[in-house]
């Protein structure tokens, strides 16, 4: 994977960080947490309700990016996030030396490809573009849902969850999978009309005012112990704490797993099912 991030981001980092304050935050019976603002704050705001029942506050502290909510955390300005797939946790700490942890499977924001050209993946043309982003640990389900499609197939012996493009076995009309944009961008890529198809992760088209579930022309499924499912993250340690196993307890439950389903209309998808 590309480096994360570069000399503006690390600016960028600096002061993100400076407005967070000192490492080591601690407040008494609340969980800083950071998170993308949808639908990761959203779920998290429908829950604060029930932990303050329990004496839990959150400090729910949003993020635009994928880079700094790992770097807060591993930082200490956090004691959570809640933004990012296993995959990409995992590539995370192996380019960083991270030791961030995943505590629990909450939702998944299905990828899905969008076409202002075409109705169905199956009726993409020879030779046809298809714009993807920057973010490394989407392409492995991308190319699976091209695969399931009966579009390419992927080498033998691949990890789907670290493919890239390069691991297409086979590809009989020649896909051109054209990377390097920025995750957030891809909502406007797709509504300027570029490319024949557009991948776009959901949280990025719900915020561009898509609608998965009835604009995209292919859109992924969950799988029982998906690699893609949005988790909580925190340090090695702090795994135990009674307040995080509380939080974690609160999303994974009946209630909030229902009122994702219903609450998002199928753009974001439950992690549990009941």
């Amino acid at each position: 994977m590309k480096k994360l991030i570069s000399f503006g981001g690390i600016v960028v980092l600096f002061v993100v960080l400076l407005l967070l304050g000192p490492g080591n935050y601690k407040a008494k019976n609340t969980i800083r947490i950071g998170a993308s603002n949808i639908p990761h704050a959203q779920i998290l705001r429908h829950i604060e309700p029930e932990l303050r029942k329990k004496g839990i506050k959150l400090d729910i502290v949003t993020f635009q990016d994928y880079v700094l909510p790992n770097r807060a955390l591993a930082g200490k300005q956090l004691d959570a996030n809640y933004f990012q797939t296993p995959a990409f946790l995992d590539q995370w700490n192996k380019e960083y030396d991270g030791h961030l942890v995943n505590v629990g499977a909450v939702h998944l924001e299905p990828i899905g490809i969008y076409s202002k050209k075409y109705k169905k993946l199956s009726d993409l043309k020879n030779g046809a573009h298809i714009l993807v982003s920057s973010n490394a640990p989407d392409y492995g389900r991308i190319l699976q849902l091209f695969q399931q499609n009966g579009l390419i197939t992927v080498k033998k012996g691949v990890d789907i969850t670290q493919a890239n493009f390069s691991d297409i076995a086979s590809n009989p009309k020649h896909l051109v999978f054209q990377t390097g944009y920025e995750p957030k961008i891809m909502p406007l890529i797709y509504n300027n009309g570029e490319g024949d198809a557009v991948a776009i992760n959901s949280n990025y088209a719900v915020q561009g005012g898509l609608q998965p579930d009835k604009q995209a022309i292919a859109l992924q499924k969950p799988e029982k112990n998906s690699p893609y499912f949005n988790i909580v993250a925190v340090r090695n340690g702090d795994q135990n704490r009674k307040d995080i196993k509380e939080l974690v307890k609160i999303l994974q439950s009946k209630s909030t797993q229902e009122w994702i389903k219903k609450h998002y209309k199928g753009s974001v998808l439950p992690a549990k099912n009941y």
